[in-house]
């Protein structure tokens, strides 16, 4: 597996107590170095003109000069320094080379996983929110579209927030698939399963609010349910993961409770589904605060495609999540 990672993000300054902090990477690393095959990329920055593919152009203007002023509150929780806008870019950048790596797949190229903050599947077109000020994935995703280097992308965001800003952005477009697993009433309480996409994208967006207290044999299940058959019809030439890892059963700001092997089958499963359809496969780091989760949980990832097989679950879904499975088949068409 090859890793994206520039010293950059470090230099994103959230202040002291702030949970999206440089330590993240810094622990990921440290869980890396005790493992064989890792391989790090540093890619180019992305170039404004792609951010501005997915975000208007007044708000790129606003929020690069807020930062380059040196930065503060954006909003109560999303926090500018001085070199946060650098960071931005290097993130961005770090998203859009693992996509273009995994269109390369077929020619054999390692898995590629894309180490950048600040995360971003909480940025909208036009703002800043949730720590995120770029659509990290979102740019990786037009990108590849743009420059004719694949006709369909999907993302599935398994970060246990809902990554509201990716899905506004695609709600209207046919060619790409977004997918949500998060838990259901947490921040920013989007993501509701009557949301499938509008006008010629009906269809093309899948929500799956899991009640607080899912584990990783309702991941599984609303995996092998909805994701699976709906990719399956979407046939993207690219998979993007939007890869958070709070939804740990340690990790400190949600209720979930899936295990550090719960992300090695959910790495395997999403395998699988790239494999079936063909796609190229790319990861893109999201959210994760309690750092022996976060970088556990990327750790494993790499194990995964590294070789070891995963242990599957168990214990099979909770009856809250097999009835929640039934509505989001039922909105999709999926039956």
């Amino acid at each position: 597996m090859q890793f994206g990672y520039s010293e950059t993000c470090l230099e994103h300054d959230t202040g002291p107590r702030h949970p999206e902090t440089p330590d993240r990477l810094r622990a990921i690393r440290r869980a890396l170095a005790k493992r064989h095959g890792v391989e790090y990329v540093e890619a180019e920055p992305v170039a404004q003109e792609r951010v501005e593919a997915v975000h208007d152009s007044t708000y790129v203007t606003e929020i690069k000069q807020f930062c380059e002023t040196g930065g503060g509150n954006w909003d109560p929780d999303t926090v500018a320094s001085g070199a946060t806008w650098d960071a931005t870019l290097a993130s961005a950048g770090l998203a859009e080379w693992a996509a273009r790596e995994a269109v390369a797949g077929a020619d054999g190229r390692e898995t590629p996983f894309a180490l950048g903050r600040p995360p971003g599947h909480h940025a909208v077109a036009d703002d800043a929110m949730g720590f995120c000020f770029v659509n990290n994935a979102a740019v990786a995703a037009q990108t590849l579209i743009d420059a004719e280097e694949a006709d369909r992308v999907a993302i599935f965001d398994w970060d246990v927030h809902h990554g509201n800003g990716t899905q506004d952005i695609f709600y209207h477009r046919a060619d790409v698939f977004y997918a949500s697993f998060h838990e259901d009433g947490l921040y920013p309480g989007s993501g509701q399963v009557a949301e499938t996409g509008a006008g010629d994208a009906e269809g093309t967006n899948l929500n799956v609010p899991l009640a607080a207290g899912a584990g990783d044999g309702d991941y599984c299940y609303a995996v092998d349910e909805t994701l699976a058959p709906a990719l399956e019809r979407f046939d993207p030439d690219v998979l993007i993961v939007s890869a958070g890892f709070d939804a740990h059963r340690h990790d400190p700001i949600s209720r979930m409770r899936v295990s550090t092997e719960g992300y090695a089958v959910l790495s395997d499963r999403v395998r699988d589904i790239a494999d079936a359809t063909d796609a190229g496969l790319a990861f893109v780091l999201e959210g994760g605060y309690g750092l022996d989760t976060l970088s556990d949980g990327v750790a494993t990832v790499h194990e995964t495609f590294d070789g070891r097989k995963p242990i599957e679950p168990d214990e099979g879904p909770n009856e809250k999540t097999q009835l929640l499975v039934d509505d989001v088949r039922d909105a999709l068409d999926l039956d």
